[in-house]
């Protein structure tokens, strides 16, 4: 199975280097970064808003634990969003190539 994973960063810099160990690990497939995410959430007791990164991972279910414990092991936040939903279709050639670029 095939996922999409959102992880959250507080910003650009950790979010290029997240990027870089995911790749370079075969981790992921593909990484997009989007800018300029305002995040609003419970921390703490109480509601806090923040300027955050967005990363978009292409990737297998298979490796999604490794995933998880290399974003947690690099990550500056205590809990990190990491949360993963299955790719349910879309293009085959696109799909083959996750296949091939992940381990």
């Amino acid at each position: 199975m095939y996922i999409v994973v959102f992880i959250t960063s507080p910003d650009m810099k950790e979010a290029n280097r997240l990027s870089g160990i995911l790749l370079n690990s075969r981790l992921a497939a593909c990484v997009n970064i989007v800018p300029n995410l305002k995040s609003h959430f419970w921390w703490g007791g109480r509601i806090h808003d923040a300027e955050e990164v967005l990363l978009v991972v292409k990737t297998k279910q298979k490796v999604l634990r490794k995933l998880v414990r290399e974003v947690k092991k690099n990550h500056q936040y205590e809990n990190p969003e990491i949360i993963a939903l299955p790719i349910v279709g879309g293009s085959k050639e696109y799909i083959k190539w996750i296949e091939e670029e992940t381990l």
